[in-house]
């Protein structure tokens, strides 16, 4: 019996019900498959019965490794890695498809690290993520709602977001304290660009600081006062960080270099 560990965010998918919602969200027959912590291997044997050209998987974990190759022997490639310190773009010459059940401690930071560090052609073709369901609701909220901020707006730059459904504490084995929600991404061919997405990070984290105060102070800040891009962009410095839409924090990078 594999006991889920606390410190890596272990909650593994045990709910048939779920596991088929999932893989009848897009046809992976014939696709190269990327699953981002497998745990017990139960999404990883449904995946391989719908015949994709080939899965990599990547866990940490390396009880769960032995459990896995001794589950699927050659069947898939198995990674055992931390996933934020893999680069993706090496993988494999194809996109991928990406499944995965997100360790809740680190969902955020991978999430990030996938949209800040993709070049101009995507190195996956869709994203399919379980979050905890608080943090699904930050990524698809609009402007002008409580949970609207930065992960919101670094989402939406490069990707259009669909969610399929939430998932019950007892979908999982440990039950997690929380309900989860399962999101589909889908990389835009039509997005704002910019020369370093680190930019837009920098640009979200500063007016998001202090996100109840107006943005007066972190424009000024980081625009040194400059009047022209307020002018441009009739910006309202007396809004609040939230007040703005995704393409005004989008324009403003751009701005911002410019500078």
């Amino acid at each position: 019996m594999i006991k889920a560990k606390k410190s890596l965010g272990q909650n593994f998918l045990v709910d048939q019900n779920i596991i088929e919602k999932i893989l009848n969200i897009i046809e992976i027959k014939d696709e190269n498959i990327l699953e981002v912590g497998p745990g017990t291997g139960n999404l990883t044997y449904e995946i391989q019965r719908k015949n994709p050209k080939k899965i990599i998987v990547i866990e940490k974990d390396n009880t769960l490794v032995d459990l896995l190759k001794d589950k699927f022997s050659s069947k898939i490639e198995i990674i055992n890695e931390d996933i934020l310190k893999i680069n993706e773009e090496n993988l494999i010459d194809e996109k991928l498809i990406v499944f995965g059940n997100l360790p809740y401690n680190i969902s955020t930071e991978i999430l990030c690290k996938w949209i800040l560090n993709t070049k101009e052609n995507p190195w996956f073709k869709y994203l399919i993520l379980m979050f905890q369901k608080e943090v699904a609701d930050r990524i698809m909220a609009k402007f002008n709602t409580k949970n609207y901020g930065r992960l919101s707006i670094l989402a939406n730059w490069r990707l259009s977001i669909k969610k399929i459904c939430d998932v019950k504490p007892t979908s999982f084995s440990p039950r997690p304290k929380v309900d989860s929600s399962i999101l589909f991404f889908k990389p835009k061919k039509n997005f704002f660009s910019l020369n370093n997405s680190k930019n837009l990070e920098k640009i979200t984290r500063v007016f998001f600081m202090h996100r109840r105060k107006m943005i007066k102070k972190p424009y000024n800040q980081l625009f040194d006062g400059n009047s022209k891009v307020i002018s441009k962009l009739k910006i309202d410095l007396n809004l609040r960080p939230q007040n703005l839409d995704f393409e005004t924090y989008f324009k403003l990078t751009g701005e911002y270099e410019k500078l």
